[in-house]
């Protein structure tokens, strides 16, 4: 990841709303959230949901598919786990004293936990 992509990610996600929309994303899995269950789960008015979820498309941190009507919000595990990466990849100077923590892989549909 270049320092750019990763001080645009990084921008996206300074912001409580955001932070909050992506961690939610990050949690619903790869099925990701409806714009309304989203918005429902936050209790943000819709237009600032829009501005906000604009933010994390333009950082890449998050996509959505049309769904019919509905507009279906999934996290962006690639850039994520990638932003991760760059954060740590000089971790301690390279010892295995602080193993930085691995990615993250969603759950595949049907799994049991």
């Amino acid at each position: 990841m270049k320092t750019e992509t990763a001080l645009k990610a990084l921008s996206a996600l300074s912001h409580e709303a955001r932070l909050a929309a992506f961690r939610a994303l990050v949690q619903a899995g790869p099925d990701g959230l409806s714009v309304g269950e989203l918005r429902d789960h936050l209790d943000l008015p819709a237009a600032t949901l829009t501005a906000q979820l604009n933010l994390l498309r333009s950082a890449a941190l998050v996509h959505d598919q049309r769904e019919g009507r509905v507009i279906r919000v999934r996290a962006n595990y690639l850039q994520m786990n990638d932003l991760i990466a760059y954060l740590t990849e000089n971790c301690c100077n390279g010892q295995a004293v602080c193993d930085p923590a691995s990615g993250c892989a969603p759950p595949k549909k049907g799994a049991s936990k």
